[in-house]
């Protein structure tokens, strides 16, 4: 077993772990000037380091609101380490502390952040790997820009439970898949589960959880939520593997909400009625929809993080 480093670059003390993946553990640290940052460290394997391509990626990423800066890579004994900017608790961390359930308002919220986004990681020819609320990034082919080729055989990327149907199927990930695991992610939001996970989570064999997302429709998967969630999950499924995404139609039909929340928060306050009250008849004549409930409208980051960080993330 490598002896962890206590200090990374001569000036980054390294603290807490903050949460491992399947190849790197990230640590609380802070500088000289007590400024806390992440550092996620990998053993030195060989030549070829994921970290040294998730800090590749992130240069050329930087700049947008969302992604975190990057401070310094190199080689501290015998690990790779990255350093961070240190970001706030997970989505999944907040869902749980919320009993498992995001109010409509929320999940617009996010859907509508984390959208752009994968927006602009896409206009950068980079595919996200693992979307999750745990979770973020993935594959460009620098060299010629272009889109990566079609293939089948490819082993399953990323966390099951949120996996495309064509990940489960080793096709090649594509932009269409990345839409697929966010709208699973808001829909899961919205529930507290899928169809396909049990009550231990992700205890089910790959097979068996494909074989779930195949027999489940889009009216069982979309069940008592807004039928917007309905129409991002058809669209993505029928976008070609080659075709660019229509970002501007998927926000559109989270934009609708906007006039729907705030018409029923008017309907709220002109009658005097609490939006955590189940009872239908106090819910506006054309949609029932609660009233914000949960935690406030989140900042949410892309990130390549661990699992504390306010992400779509890839560990």
């Amino acid at each position: 077993m490598n002896k962890v480093p206590t200090l990374v670059d001569g000036r980054f003390r390294l603290g807490n772990v903050l949460g491992s993946g399947s190849y790197a553990v990230v640590y609380h640290a802070q500088n000289i000037k007590d400024d806390s940052v992440a550092v996620k460290l990998k053993p030195i394997i060989n030549c070829s380091s994921s970290v040294c391509n998730e800090y590749k990626i992130l240069k050329q990423l930087t700049g947008r609101v969302g992604i975190p800066r990057v401070f310094w890579f190199g080689r501290e004994s015998t690990y790779h380490a990255l350093v961070l900017d240190l970001l706030g608790p997970s989505l999944h961390d907040i869902f749980i502390a919320h009993d498992r359930r995001f109010s409509l308002p929320n999940v617009v919220n996010l859907g509508n952040q984390l959208l752009s986004c994968l927006k602009y990681i896409h206009s950068h020819n980079f595919i996200h790997g693992d979307i999750k609320p745990q979770n973020i990034l993935e594959y460009c082919n620098t060299s010629t820009r272009a889109h990566i080729p079609f293939r089948q055989g490819c082993c399953l990327t990323g966390t099951p439970a949120f996996a495309s149907i064509n990940s489960h199927l080793g096709v090649e990930l594509g932009h269409r898949d990345n839409l697929k695991s966010l709208t699973y992610t808001l829909i899961y939001f919205l529930h507290g589960s899928l169809p396909w996970l049990t009550s231990d989570h992700e205890k089910l064999s790959n097979s068996s959880m494909l074989e779930r997302k195949v027999n489940t429709t889009v009216e069982i998967l979309c069940h008592r939520i807004p039928v917007e969630f309905a129409s991002l999950l058809i669209y993505t499924r029928s976008l070609a593997f080659l075709e660019d995404p229509d970002y501007d139609y998927l926000h559109s039909l989270l934009h609708v909400f906007r006039y729907e929340i705030a018409r029923i928060r008017v309907y709220f306050d002109l009658n005097n009625v609490s939006g955590d009250d189940d009872n239908e008849e106090y819910g506006p004549p054309a949609r029932t929809i609660r009233a914000p409930a949960g935690p406030s409208p989140l900042q949410t980051a892309m990130h390549t993080v661990h699992p504390t960080q306010t992400t779509l993330g890839h560990q």
